[in-house]
């Protein structure tokens, strides 16, 4: 790195091409520089991490020579026009990862010479997929609660009235029927409720206020419990648990959290489930069925389920809905877990300290 002084009196301080890669390193957004040419020049680690491929294997290739012929394509035009404008060129697009098609908000812009000539293109890249999937999940989900509660509705009354003014012209096969009927539609209403809670979550206004984890933890360990109480599970909740945070969404958390401990750990006669917490980390284990690590990334995806539906029963959305209150807080969570030896969620709400 070199210095020297503006005009002005100002100093002025010439990157290196290591520190130039030590700055773009550790931007969140995948950067790259091409030549005239389409030849990669530079790519940042984040692009390492999308595409899978080391920045010494892309250096000096194009487009073409990694994606596929339309995708290069694509990529190749917005180069150019982002050179023919001579300024930021800004284009949504598919980016192919290692876990296949990231949709990507791109600005292109060219870098000139002192004679005002483009000699090469810097493209910065944002992952909005999750962003644009929540979004259409969202219209989905509101529409779909909203379209098809009617006609549920229809059939759950239209099987009742089968059942009680008609059930001695059915023999038992028939009634077995209408009660399976009834069972999905319960089921699909279910469903529904939890489609529209994690539509709400990111529609709700957010509260931060003083809130006793705590007491809300013993709160909703109670409620399961009075389930069935004759069953044996050991909830063990820390003193002292605090948030700066909406109440009603960390209970709603907690709900899900503690909920799915207890479904998890129906088969184990000495269920223990606890509420910790680690520096500004809250901490949910239990000594249930667990899972394996293999599937840990989407088990924060809606309708995605990691045990069979006749094992345990549930809708596949409390974990994405977990995922994104967590999110609206500025926090992050992580599963961790083992086949048959419990798992452990660990979670943050931002600044769990209070002033």
């Amino acid at each position: 790195m070199s210095t020297g002084t503006t005009a002005g009196g100002l100093p002025r301080v010439r990157i290196g091409h290591e520190q130039f890669l030590a700055l773009v390193d550790h931007l969140p957004a995948v950067v790259s520089l091409r030549d005239q040419r389409g030849r990669y020049l530079l790519v940042n680690r984040e692009y390492e991490r999308l595409t899978g491929r080391n920045r010494a294997d892309v250096t000096g290739l194009t487009e073409h020579d990694l994606f596929p012929g339309p995708i290069a394509d694509g990529f190749r035009a917005g180069d150019l026009a982002a050179v023919a404008s001579g300024g930021p060129v800004e284009a949504e697009e598919q980016i192919p990862g290692v876990d296949g098609l990231h949709t990507c908000a791109t600005v292109r812009f060219p870098l000139l010479d002192e004679a005002g000539r483009a000699y090469a293109v810097c493209g910065i890249s944002t992952d909005v997929t999750e962003r644009k999937r929540a979004a259409e999940l969202d219209a989905f989900s509101y529409s779909v609660s909203h379209d098809l509660r009617a006609p549920l509705r229809s059939l759950e009354g239209f099987s009742q009235i089968l059942i009680e003014e008609h059930a001695d012209e059915f023999g038992e096969e028939a009634r077995g029927y209408l009660d399976r009927i009834r069972a999905n539609v319960e089921r699909m209403t279910r469903m529904f409720d939890a489609l529209m809670e994690l539509s709400q979550a990111d529609r709700s206004q957010l509260r931060r206020e003083h809130t006793d984890v705590t007491a809300l933890a013993h709160e909703v360990a109670d409620e399961l419990t009075a389930t069935d109480p004759t069953r044996p599970v050991r909830f063990d909740i820390a003193d002292g648990l605090v948030a700066l945070g909406d109440p009603q969404l960390i209970r709603m958390v907690l709900q899900n959290l503690l909920g799915n401990a207890y479904k998890f750990t129906s088969k184990q006669p000495d269920a223990v489930i606890s509420v910790t917490a680690e520096g500004d980390d809250f901490l949910v284990r239990d000594n249930g069925a667990g899972f394996d690590m293999r599937h840990a990334r989407r088990m924060f995806d809606p309708f995605q389920r990691l045990h069979p539906a006749g094992e345990f029963e549930g809708t596949g959305i409390g974990l994405a809905l977990v995922q994104r209150i967590v999110a609206r807080h500025g926090g992050r969570i992580e599963a961790s877990g083992e086949p048959g030896a419990g798992a452990t969620i660990r979670f943050g709400l931002g600044d769990r300290g209070l002033a």
